[in-house]
């Protein structure tokens, strides 16, 4: 299984490279396979690149269902 996940633009670095936020770890990823990324942008990100930019709509909507799923498993221990 595969799982891609939102994440904010921190800090744009090397011609293709860019530091994000995901949930409050930081991390570099490429943005080889994407264009016109500023800061402040969200992007889904796979295996440390960015495959598309997101509305920040989106990428709310998408990270407050992740908090859900984790909030579940936490209730849950894992069993939900």
């Amino acid at each position: 299984m595969c799982l891609a996940i939102p994440a904010r633009i921190e800090q744009l670095i090397a011609e293709n490279s860019a530091i994000i936020n995901l949930g409050g770890m930081r991390k570099e990823i490429s943005l080889a396979l994407v264009e016109n990324i500023a800061v402040g942008d969200y992007v889904i990100v796979h295996v440390g690149y960015a495959l598309q930019k997101l509305d920040q709509e989106e990428a709310a909507q998408t990270l407050a269902l992740f908090a859900e799923i984790s909030t579940m498993d936490d209730l849950y221990g894992g069993e939900a």
